[in-house]
């Protein structure tokens, strides 16, 4: 029978550097590291997902990659203030705060355990959104969030594939010294960037896909991931996208998910995250009654299946999950 799509192979790794559970994984970017990175850590790989939270252009995750090498700690100086919140042009939104000492206590612990993280790590995944920076006028600095500050406070340009490069050839060599087991995955995001325009969006994509094509070729230990082409020319359907057309749904995510695991995850992980998927869809279980008896049963059985899992694999925690089944 003809096929009617084009499927997108991914290569296979070594078994001898698949990860596993009791790998560490840290995930850095854009749509791919939050939407893979946080199906690892639900399926409880023990992963670190984004914690400067989502960044989408290069310059930015190179900078908090730099922090993490030298575990910086933020102080109130690193801080701005506007509308009420404090914040820093380092992290996502949902690090402000209208009180400064939670901003930062929220910052320097998301620091403290992304560093560790980079340290142990056998695998970091680095994801670009976009080529394109903002950068504060009064400061030359770029942001990794603009905070919904007015448009005249920044610059905003395109980065060159050269400038790029340049910045990683010497991020990587300095994260192989600080962790010399590290293996990086960069990949770009299939999330158009439509206030760019058709045009400039293809532009923006193209200088990262060719910055990363340069990337790996200068070093052994960086390889691509492509869920950019897997969207753009497997899937390559709206059915795929969420309403707004932009963002992909959560059966192109289950599509990727199903690639990146057959293909970096080992076979007796896989194994595990059957045993976990199970209990996860006991506990997203919704009750006709949930105050009848026969759901108390249920839940207590899934208790008894989490304390024997964790028996089995003392790497696993659902800590979360048995509070949670305490409280109800």
């Amino acid at each position: 029978m003809a096929s009617f799509r084009t499927i997108v192979d991914v290569p296979q790794q070594d078994d001898r550097i698949k990860t596993g559970y009791e790998d560490t994984t840290l995930w850095m970017g854009s749509c791919f590291a939050e939407n893979i990175g946080g199906k690892m850590k639900r399926m409880k790989f023990p992963a670190e997902v984004n914690p400067f939270g989502v960044i989408y252009n290069p310059v930015s995750v190179g900078n908090s990659l730099r922090i993490l090498l030298e575990k910086r700690f933020f102080t109130k100086d690193h801080l701005n203030y506007h509308n009420g919140r404090w914040y820093s042009f380092n992290h996502h939104t949902s690090f402000s705060s209208t009180d400064a000492d939670k901003c930062l206590e929220r910052i320097n612990r998301s620091t403290e355990k992304g560093s560790e993280a980079l340290k142990k790590s056998g695998y970091l995944f680095i994801t670009f959104g976009t080529a394109r920076v903002y950068e504060f006028r009064e400061t030359g600095e770029v942001v990794s969030n603009c905070h919904k500050l007015p448009a005249k406070n920044f610059d905003r340009y395109l980065l060159s594939i050269e400038e790029i490069v340049e910045r990683y050839k010497k991020l990587f060599e300095k994260l192989r010294l600080f962790n010399p087991g590290i293996n990086i995955v960069l990949t770009v995001s299939p999330v158009r960037h439509w206030k760019d325009g058709p045009a400039g969006n293809q532009v923006s994509k193209s200088v990262l896909i060719l910055a990363v094509q340069k990337l790996i070729e200068m070093f052994g230990f960086v390889q691509y991931f492509p869920a950019y082409e897997i969207v753009m020319d497997d899937l390559r359907d709206y059915r795929f996208y969420e309403k707004d057309m932009l963002h992909i749904n959560s059966q192109a995510i289950e599509y990727i998910w199903e690639k990146f695991s057959t293909t970096f995850i080992l076979h007796e992980a896989h194994l595990v995250m059957r045993e976990v998927e199970k209990i996860l869809q006991g506990l997203g279980h919704k009750p006709f009654d949930p105050s009848s008896e026969s759901y108390r049963d249920f839940l207590q059985q899934i208790e008894r299946q989490i304390m024997e899992l964790e028996k089995k694999y003392p790497f696993i925690d659902f800590t979360d999950e048995l509070k949670a089944l305490s409280g109800i």
